[in-house]
């Protein structure tokens, strides 16, 4: 409910924190950045992400036009998962972020190297 109140707000901080605001969207979206991939190859990048949580998120998604979801009409069904344009146009900021951490985390080591 909170996510569809944020997601119509006139701040755009707002709107864009309800599409991405939970911690494993842009997760999925950095391991989605280059590749097609079904649910269970989604689930393995991940590794530390529940079942129903990617479900969720993957819907989530979806709906809000950042991932394409294609199911396939075969025995055993097949689903695959990949970034549409809209959701191609958050790579940059997604990588950007984990250069921002990447900088911080050698700072903080450094720190905690000197302190040892």
């Amino acid at each position: 409910m909170a996510r569809n109140i944020f997601k119509y707000s006139d701040c755009p901080m707002h709107r864009s924190m309800a599409i991405l605001g939970s911690k494993w969207k842009p997760i999925v979206i950095y391991a989605l950045r280059e590749r097609t991939a079904r649910f269970g190859q989604i689930h393995a990048i991940i590794g530390s992400i529940s079942k129903k949580v990617l479900t969720t998120t993957l819907k989530e998604l979806e709906e809000d036009g950042i991932l394409n979801r294609t199911e396939y009409k075969e025995l055993p069904p097949r689903v695959e998962y990949n970034l549409t344009d809209k959701g191609r146009t958050l790579i940059p900021i997604i990588i950007q972020l984990a250069k921002w951490d990447n900088e911080h985390y050698e700072e903080k080591r450094e720190k905690l190297e000197k302190i040892s």
